[in-house]
């Protein structure tokens, strides 16, 4: 049988920002592509039909942060042709590749400037809840929107995450251990994995209006891209997930378990949240 991962590699890294952090997940690696393809899997059919449905078309001036591997990006970019455009940002932009209508740049949203009013939507997922300064960036996102202007924001809050069928007891604490384990790693970085549940009313408090919530869960199975993306995080993350106490053993027989074709749990909750700038703002 093939293996589902290739060999561990040493896994190039960002500059760090000024107050020393590094991002929790590096691109230009074999992994952070698999990442960037279950991401676009398990959520795609979720973030498009959300933009699709807000009339994304030619002539809109977009942004999407955090952009990653760039499937949102690439389908905005044929949507608002001709006479649109679409910025697609990361912290390390290894992974984008520009195109017609598609620009790709380095931006850091928790310190580098954006220009204000300028954009018709502005798109970030799974971003907000990796920044310690959430609050004062998603208040930078707002004021780059034109009046009247968009801001998507699809989040998880990763607190009901639980094993549903598993061989026996003691796989199911494994997968319970893991997924704490990950949990305290991404806090350890400063993010907040909970924080899906608190966006909307976050948007609000940024001043967004006509506020639409949309949320989704399913079941995690050996097919489901978003159990791949579990299994993706034990190579991914094994070195912070060994840091919470987890050892290689235990990170490569919960692997097998995900793999295992009877084994179900529950996924995240998966928000998309919709607001828009007020056309007119009190003064």
């Amino acid at each position: 049988m093939s293996q589902p991962f290739p060999p561990q590699e040493t896994v190039p890294q960002p500059p760090p920002a000024p107050d020393g952090t590094r991002a929790v997940f590096g691109n230009g690696t074999a992994h952070s592509r698999d990442q960037h393809r279950c991401l676009a899997a398990s959520y795609d059919p979720v973030t498009l039909p959300r933009l699709a449905a807000a009339g994304v078309g030619p002539g809109w001036r977009c942004l999407e942060i955090g952009a990653g591997g760039g499937s949102i990006a690439r389908w905005l970019a044929q949507r608002v042709l001709p006479g649109g455009s679409v910025l697609a940002t990361d912290r390390d932009p290894r992974d984008l590749v520009p195109g017609p209508g598609l620009e790709v740049a380095a931006l850091d949203v928790a310190r580098d400037p954006l220009p204000e009013a300028a954009y018709d939507l502005v798109v970030a997922r799974l971003v907000l809840q990796h920044v310690p300064t959430r609050d004062a960036v998603l208040r930078t996102l707002v004021r780059s929107l034109k009046p009247g202007g968009l801001l998507q924001i699809d989040e998880i809050d990763a607190s009901y995450e639980p094993p549903l069928l598993a061989p026996d007891p003691l796989s199911e604490a494994l997968y319970v251990r893991f997924l704490h384990a990950k949990t305290a790693a991404l806090r350890a970085a400063g993010g907040d994995p909970h924080w899906g549940r608190r966006a909307p009313a976050a948007m609000r408090a940024a001043g967004l209006t006509d506020l639409d919530v949309r949320m989704h869960i399913g079941v995690r199975h050996a097919q489901d891209p978003g159990l791949a993306l579990q299994l993706n995080h034990t190579r991914n993350l094994r070195d912070r997930l060994k840091e919470q106490g987890m050892t290689d053993d235990e990170l490569d027989r919960v692997a097998r378990l995900m793999r295992d074709p009877s084994f179900r749990a529950a996924s995240s909750v998966f928000y998309s949240v919709q607001g828009r700038r007020p056309a007119r703002e009190r003064p």
